[in-house]
């Protein structure tokens, strides 16, 4: 006996196996999926169920017509931090630069010294009431950067908090360090030595207490250097660590390319990626992780090239970006509005974007992002017309149900 079985439930799958070029979700019309131990062990139409669902299954779940989907899946966000930076919006309304912000102790390092201010258990607090309200947008895997300690007393909070967070509230984590986020103040002028720290110190430290998934960077002419990044992708190699980047936000300075020869998980922004790059991301399968949330929120004029994306087979994921300075977001589907209005995605794109492609990014595709035999049952149930709609409402959009390993 199985589990479970939901019944009078439409399905959109986003398993390639069933999509075509008329059917960009894998959609399965009056379907069903049975669930045994967490797992999903049947999907179909209802009609091919192999016997009755009562003889099928211990408990019986109606979706009343409504649509089930993959969980979604945000392969990037910054969602462990303290302090506010509301008033830096405000700021910037009223014609005062970025630049000129950071000079007088805003911008990123403005949150590392309140995250750095911050206890364990209220940084633990505070992060959890913003992942809360991702899971009730239909978020049940998440990725969270550190970052915003760079310090190793510090580094080590924010990622015990990451790694609790997954214990404490039913979503998957997948953690990645961000130790090259920034130059804090102890290094101002030095981020070679500030390099050779993470190198030497953090990095191995974190990597030993198991609260390491991944490796990024910030590789930018206002952060690193693809040199720099080198060498801290050298020894994520040599720990077996997978890597992503932030690169070509604001110019294009190689770091797109730099992560494609680690065989990088995800390169993202890439509002100024070029061909080359995108044939090196292509032979690699780097997914392009396009933020329109940072894109629409310091009203970016530089789009990222989708069509670039699409002639080399460029898979493109999309994800919150939530943080305090760029992209305050929480939501998913009002994210893949964005893309769709912004960056001219269709709407199919955007749903594999933030299921299957997501999953991709986060090396987590055997696991979740899918409605597939053998997959993780971290489900959502809407109360919609049919996908389409998933990415139309302006603002986004919140599950009637979630579903986390067969159970809600």
């Amino acid at each position: 006996m199985w589990d479970s079985l939901w019944l009078d439930v439409h399905l959109a799958t986003s398993d390639d196996r069933i999509m075509s070029a008329q059917d960009g979700y894998g959609c399965i019309r009056n379907g069903a999926i049975g669930i045994q131990n967490g797992t999903i062990c049947w999907v179909g139409r209802q009609a091919d169920l192999p016997d009755t669902p009562e003889a099928l299954a211990n408990r019986i779940e109606h979706g009343h017509g409504g649509w089930l989907t993959p969980g979604l899946v945000d392969a990037h966000t910054h969602v462990v931090f303290a302090g506010d930076r509301s008033h830096e919006f405000a700021e910037r309304l009223h014609g005062v630069s970025y630049a000129e912000i950071a000079r007088k102790g805003g911008g990123i390092l403005s949150t590392v010294r309140a995250t750095r201010e911050a206890s364990e258990n209220a940084l633990l607090e505070i992060s959890a009431h913003r992942v809360r309200k991702m899971i009730q947008a239909g978020t049940t895997s998440i990725e969270i950067k550190s970052g915003y300690g760079l310090t190793l007393e510090d580094e080590l909070k924010q990622l015990r908090v990451a790694r609790q967070l997954g214990r404490i509230l039913s979503i998957r984590v997948h953690t990645t360090f961000l130790g090259a986020h920034a130059v804090p103040p102890e290094y101002a002028g030095r981020p070679e030595d500030y390099i050779t720290f993470l190198i030497d110190t953090l990095l191995p430290r974190l990597h030993a207490e198991k609260l390491v998934d991944s490796v990024d960077a910030f590789c930018e002419s206002i952060a690193f250097t693809p040199q720099q990044t080198n060498r801290l992708f050298a020894k994520a190699r040599e720990l077996g660590l997978p890597v992503r980047i932030h690169s070509e936000q604001l110019t294009l300075g190689g770091g797109t390319a730099l992560a494609a020869r680690y065989n990088a998980l995800s390169a993202d922004h890439l509002e100024y990626a070029d061909e080359a790059a995108v044939m090196d991301m292509a032979r690699q399968g780097t997914v392009a992780m396009l933020l329109p949330g940072a894109f629409y929120f310091i009203r970016e004029t530089q789009q990222p090239p989708v069509d670039l994306f699409r002639k080399h087979g460029v898979k493109i994921g999309l994800a919150t970006d939530c943080n305090p300075g760029t992209s305050p977001v929480l939501g998913l589907t009002g994210v893949m509005n964005m893309a769709c209005t912004l960056f001219r995605l269709t709407p199919e794109e955007t749903f594999r974007a933030v299921t299957s492609v997501a999953a991709q990014a986060l090396g987590m595709e055997k696991d979740v992002g899918m409605l597939r035999n053998g997959m993780k049952a971290d489900m959502n149930l809407w109360d919609i017309t049919g996908p389409d709609e998933l990415s139309y409402w302006i603002g986004g959009m919140q599950p009637v149900r979630r579903i986390f390993s067969g159970t809600d």
